[in-house]
């Protein structure tokens, strides 16, 4: 099996690579095989490539800038998956696109289902949900992944955020009212990989039981201030020698960020593990292993 994965700069796209490398052939579709802010090519770099599955994980993601950049982002987060469905779809190929907690507005404390109405606050998350529709309306073979709060031991993040500022600054300011599951790019990853490894055969029944859509995210629920205290002391615990005194809770006001965030990114797996037959780990064990990852990559002392 031939397999395309986008955006293997990324996060998610990084721990598919070496997640999917036993389950077929790996091409590895970095801006200069597959740009997604030229989707009109897209076909014809799908033509020249010639996928059995493809894996797209490449987005605009930088939420601030979002708001400058709408045409942008709805070019990546949504044109270009919607060029990409249509390829598959017309070429029964399977298509996994990812998409984010961000199409839900974050009201009320229950998790997302995702028959929920999506209402996004922000131009990241109407790209996102753009993406979504346009994915939708090609029909085929296809399943969107929701996620949230998305972390690994390297990269732009909030772990690595964390444990930077941790080691400059005796205090962290945190925002302590936005409640969700961090979930590790090697949780995503090993999660997706499992599906398609063990149902080769079987994927466009799956994603038909599954109506094209799951939600994944780690299990457990925590709020960013949570998340950065976890971090903080798993990295002591680890001997890393830090200078933070106090991480003081704020709410997301306090914050003032340019794009608005949901409050409520719980998201329910129900449909996960009904149909995929997936249990994802609880979010302070995946922390767990990329903070051994981290300080394997940086060094305790570092």
């Amino acid at each position: 099996m031939r397999i395309v994965v986008t955006g293997v700069t990324g996060q998610i796209g990084g721990a598919l690579l070496g997640a999917l490398r036993q389950h077929g052939e790996i091409v590895a579709a970095d801006r200069t095989i597959l740009e997604l802010a030229r989707p009109a090519e897209i076909a014809q770099r799908l033509d020249r490539l010639t996928p059995d599955l493809i894996v797209n994980p490449a987005a605009y993601t930088a939420v601030d800038e979002a708001e400058d950049e709408r045409d942008l982002a709805m070019c990546i987060n949504g044109e270009a998956p919607g060029a990409m469905a249509r390829w598959a779809a017309a070429r029964a190929v399977p298509f996994i696109h990812f998409s984010t907690d961000y199409v839900f507005d974050g009201s009320g404390q229950r998790p997302w289902r995702e028959d929920d109405p999506p209402r996004p606050l922000s131009a990241y998350g109407a790209s996102k949900l753009a993406g979504e529709n346009e994915i939708r309306a090609a029909g085929g073979c296809f399943l969107i992944v929701r996620t949230s709060w998305v972390y690994a031991a390297s990269g732009n993040n909030f772990l690595c955020t964390i444990a930077r500022l941790a080691r400059e600054r005796k205090e962290l300011r945190v925002v302590s009212d936005q409640f969700g599951a961090p979930t590790s790019a090697a949780q995503i990853a090993g999660i997706v990989a499992d599906i398609i490894g063990k149902n080769p055969g079987r994927l466009d029944q799956l994603f038909n039981r599954a109506g094209g859509l799951v939600h994944l995210a780690a299990s457990g629920e925590t709020s960013w201030h949570g998340f950065a205290k976890a971090i903080v002391d798993g990295l002591t615990m680890r001997g890393r020698r830090l200078t933070v005194e106090n991480i003081v809770a704020i709410d997301t006001e306090a914050r003032q960020a340019r794009a608005r965030r949901p409050l409520n990114s719980r998201l329910d797996t129900t449909r996960l593990r009904e149909v995929f037959g997936a249990k994802p780990e609880s979010w302070q064990f995946a922390l767990a292993t990329e903070l051994d990852r981290f300080i394997q990559e940086t060094g305790a002392s570092a």
